[in-house]
């Protein structure tokens, strides 16, 4: 495979393409898509293997792109500390798991819309009676087994935490010439 060298211009001009994917299924985002929509970034509805949030960089022939280039990379989002938990109960536990496992073929984050999270974990603040050292013992268990990180993030900067993620991975592909 020919990897192409993009000067730091034509890198400014294609990163203004960047798509985002939003899987169909993804629901409760409107705050996310008026932010992306505010600020004129592209999106996409496709329904998605693993995660939320995606991306990726239109075909442009004028710059050597032949084809529409996909990151290999996710997000996965889940609303609140109590949705997190939630998964994590008996009748759910495997599928989420499943879906961590599907997810850590690739670079993924898991974002809790809530900027105090980790200290709700900590004092046992949410509705499950999943006890908290086991909980945050689950939760790092899995951040390790799958290689993933997770975010606690209010959920007014969503929106530019999922674009400015993508956008800081393609600018790194694209000056390495991964893309």
């Amino acid at each position: 495979m020919i990897h192409y060298h993009y000067t730091e211009t034509e890198i400014n001009k294609i990163l203004k393409t960047l798509t985002i994917v939003v899987d169909t299924r993804e629901n409760k985002n409107q705050h996310i898509l008026d932010y992306l929509r505010k600020k004129d970034i592209p999106i996409k509805n496709k329904t998605l293997k693993t995660g939320d949030y995606s991306a990726y960089i239109p075909k442009n022939e004028e710059l050597g792109i032949t084809r529409d280039l996909y990151l290999n990379g996710c997000l996965e989002r889940k609303n609140s500390i109590d949705e997190l938990t939630g998964n994590l109960g008996k009748d759910k536990r495997s599928a989420f798991e499943n879906e961590l496992i599907r997810a850590s073929q690739n670079p993924f984050v898991l974002i809790v819309e809530d900027k105090d999270g980790y200290e709700k974990i900590l004092k046992g603040d949410y509705r499950s009676q999943y006890d908290p050292k086991a909980l945050l013992g689950s939760l790092k268990t899995f951040e390790i087994r799958y290689r993933f990180s997770m975010v606690y993030i209010d959920k007014l900067c969503t929106g530019n935490y999922i674009y400015h993620h993508f956008y800081y991975m393609a600018k790194e592909y694209l000056k390495k010439g991964m893309l």
